[in-house]
């Protein structure tokens, strides 16, 4: 269904974007999204979308035109990276406690100083706490498809909630691949536009964001944790439909060879693909190592990750950020580590950060990892003394 076209990631969400036809875009370039907006604005230029392109002066004002419009009832989409999305943060809290459902692209890039523009996670993970569903794609197929997903599920009435759709900075953002494109068409039959959420409308009157004092603050923050709480059955849901309307299944994880690994490594986004390769290469050789890919991050999917590592001998989480100072060295190492905690799971958990700034992440450093994890089958966690270690870092 649709048609295979050679793009890079960027071009392959904004082409969802086309496809899911947004109303509002607002734009701030910065590497390396800016070619997503770009196409963008190509789409309305020549009449291939019919939207109100605004040009803007901060990423901060981007994600508050799209609120205002979101708040309207208008079908919203931004993008961003790094810095940018940092300057977007006092907004993110503010869309999803408005419950409004705008999609935003993320093109991770790893965050100053020093001025890097390169890939890491340091940005989306930055954002984890907004209350913003929050997918990582692995590559420019997943990219395009979760966009389109994001719509149909923030705007569901269950869930009104933003989504953010994160890929790797020019691992993904500027690698061309052959992508499916879902046309206009088919992807308003999966996610068709509908003003579900509560809009700004003279005629029925409203406020949105007023000041909330003790009496009140609390109960919306609790509504919000309820409300992102009860959107994973409307991903789920999401993603079995768009098997069904599209023939790509996708999932909050992918889990590989899982069932009898001794060592189960966790990773997200493009090095995902690495340690996919990794892994089919060491099982021809007899290593027992599984892998899960971590597509879903908010909620985090810790259900499905549990189910897959309740059997493993050591678990091995691959981090491309830092939680500085953190017991927690890596923001996904966190989740993993609560969720092996609350199920009583004894068995070691390690920590490997790796490919910050657009550093590689190669098959060497995964079967490093591997065979470090190795090590420690027998071991229960407190007998480890370093739970965490930079993998790739100059000695």
């Amino acid at each position: 269904m649709g048609k295979v076209i050679p793009i890079s990631g960027n071009y392959a969400v904004a082409y969802a974007a086309k496809a899911a036809d947004v109303d509002v875009i607002a734009a701030y370039p910065i590497t390396p999204q800016t070619a997503v907006v770009e196409k963008l604005s190509e789409f309305v230029a020549n009449g291939e979308l019919d939207a109100e392109f605004i040009h803007v002066e901060s990423e901060h004002s981007a994600l508050s035109a799209v609120v205002g419009a979101s708040a309207v009832g208008a079908r919203v989409f931004t993008a961003t990276s790094a810095q940018g999305l940092l300057l977007m943060y006092e907004i993110m809290h503010i869309a999803s406690t408005l419950r409004l459902p705008i999609v935003m692209g993320i093109a991770a890039r790893a965050i100053s100083a020093p001025i890097n523009i390169w890939c890491d996670h340091s940005d989306f993970m930055a954002a984890s706490d907004t209350g913003w569903i929050m997918f990582m794609a692995m590559n420019a197929q997943e990219a395009h498809d979760l966009v389109i997903a994001g719509f149909r599920i923030a705007e569901d009435p269950k869930v009104h909630l933003p989504v953010a759709v994160g890929y790797d900075g020019f691992l993904v953002s500027h690698t061309i691949e052959p992508v499916n494109i879902i046309e206009r068409d088919e992807a308003l039959k999966y996610a068709p536009k509908r003003v579900t959420w509560y809009t700004l409308n003279p005629d029925k009157p409203i406020t949105l964001g007023p000041l909330a004092s003790p009496d009140w603050y609390f109960e919306f923050r609790v509504q919000l944790q309820d409300a992102i709480e009860g959107a994973r059955e409307v991903i789920s849901n999401a993603f079995a439909e768009f098997a069904q309307h599209f023939g790509r299944k996708y999932g909050e994880v992918d889990a590989y060879y899982t069932d009898d690994a001794d060592v189960v490594l966790v990773t997200m986004g493009s090095a995902s693909g690495t340690a996919l390769a990794y892994v089919e290469e060491a099982r021809k050789e007899g290593v027992k190592v599984g892998l899960i890919n971590v597509r879903l991050f908010r909620p985090f999917p810790e259900e499905f990750i549990a189910k897959h590592i309740e059997n493993a001998k050591v678990v091995a989480v691959v981090d491309r950020a830092v939680n500085a100072g953190s017991s927690f060295v890596g923001p996904l190492y966190s989740d993993i580590a609560v969720t092996m905690f609350k199920r009583g799971f004894d068995i070691p958990v390690v920590n490997y950060i790796t490919g910050l700034g657009g550093r590689a992440v190669l098959k060497d450093h995964i079967d490093h990892m591997v065979k470090h994890a190795l090590s420690l089958v027998g071991k229960k966690m407190r007998d480890i003394k370093t739970h965490y270690a930079f993998v790739g870092v100059r000695e």
